[in-house]
């Protein structure tokens, strides 16, 4: 996912209807929808229809199968993978849709869809979600908390959608199996044909329902940390880089007739151990990398053997997080210190994913170790001649 490195984000393109990156994250991104006709002419499925009910029905694979059963929103079933093929419905019964989740992670073709999107910070891209449906098949009308790409790769897909809810939280669907809208009023309606793709920003509502059968859908989804969840894993990332840990001590506590009552002395205490973890200018900021970059949980990488070609360009796996701030890279979850030369080369490798001979060879002796390992691990691969 690295061919977008020089890409000049002042630069007209079809992908966003001849608007720039930057006059897109302008106009549009969190703000707007934006309609675009043939953003990728003669787009193709990143994999057939039998490969794609295949991957659902594997260990691993976050797939989904979403049924309408009546007219009822309390009629709609969901069901979670794996999925063997005997789980689906016939392809041309109406009404079912399946979706499999970070498509990217496991088909090349999709991963390379997801990486015409790196205008955007690597930190905020997530996945590539398809989703396949038959005559009428959808999800009802929801909201996203994210922003999000729909690509229509294959058949039509009509799209209802509805501005954000003014003043608050949408209104659900009580005993819905999904969080279904209950006062859904589009005021924008389109059909979408193959190459045609629509950029929803996060709580717009949308609707999809496949207009004929044997209809894709790609998905460029986007991460959207929330606060308080990001502040808990940073604390907890925070308190393991602690050595020895400092117990509270009370030697001069009283004897007390409020039992009940928090000493001061223990407030105090709880006050300091934030201060301590955060005294370090750089704790924070590489705690936050290690989690940004921290693998999804249901991946895991194959370990290798030593190269054969240990002067041969290097790739990431499609499945490896990398990214650095000013003084730290970051991949897979972990943090390195790095300066210079070597710094600037793990920079090139996290936006371009990838280093070329020449670059691997300008690395010092300990980077070059460090990428052996992030090798051996099964982090990135050599690209043979």
């Amino acid at each position: 996912m690295g061919q977008n490195l020089a890409m000049d984000v002042n630069a007209a393109t079809p992908l966003l209807g001849g608007l720039s990156p930057a006059a897109f994250m302008r106009r549009h991104w969190q703000k707007k929808p934006l309609l675009v006709r043939q953003a990728w002419p003669g787009v193709a499925p990143p994999l057939p229809r039998a490969a794609l009910f295949e991957l659902a029905g594997q260990e691993g694979v976050e797939s989904r199968l979403v049924q309408c059963k009546g007219p009822r929103p309390q009629d709609w079933q969901v069901r979670h993978g794996p999925l063997p093929r005997r789980a689906l419905p016939p392809v041309a019964r109406p009404g079912w849709t399946l979706l499999v989740q970070g498509l990217d992670l496991h088909v090349p073709a999709a991963h390379e869809m997801l990486s015409h999107f790196r205008f955007v910070p690597d930190a905020r891209l997530d996945d590539l979600m398809v989703s396949w449906a038959s005559p009428e098949g959808g999800v009802g009308p929801h909201v996203d908390a994210y922003d999000v790409f729909l690509i229509q790769v294959q058949g039509r897909r009509r799209w209802r959608v509805s501005p954000p809810t003014r003043g608050g939280e949408p209104a659900w669907v009580e005993g819905a199996p999904l969080k279904r809208l209950r006062n859904f009023e589009p005021t924008l309606d389109w059909v979408l044909e193959p190459g045609d793709m629509l950029y929803l920003p996060p709580y717009w509502g949308h609707d999809g329902t496949a207009v004929g059968g044997d209809c894709m859908t790609c998905s460029a989804g986007f991460r959207v940390p929330a606060a308080g969840e990001l502040a808990r894993e940073l604390l907890l990332r925070l308190s393991e880089e602690e050595g020895s840990p400092t117990l509270y001590r009370d030697p001069k506590q009283q004897a007390t007739t409020q039992p009940g009552l928090i000493p001061p002395a223990l407030d105090a205490f709880a006050r300091q151990a934030l201060q301590r973890q955060l005294a370090d200018p750089l704790a924070l900021p590489r705690a936050l990398g290690e989690i940004l970059t921290e693998p999804k949980p249901n991946v895991w990488f194959d370990a290798r053997d030593s190269s054969d070609e240990p002067g041969a360009a290097l790739h990431l796996d499609a499945r490896t997080r990398m990214a650095y701030d000013e003084r730290h890279v970051f991949i897979n979850g972990e943090s390195f210190v790095a300066g210079g030369r070597d710094a600037r080369l793990m920079r090139s490798l996290a936006d371009a994913r990838a280093l070329s001979a020449r670059e691997r060879r300008a690395l010092s002796a300990g980077a070059a170790e460090l990428i052996e390992d992030w090798r051996s691990a099964g982090w990135l691969h050599e690209v043979m001649a």
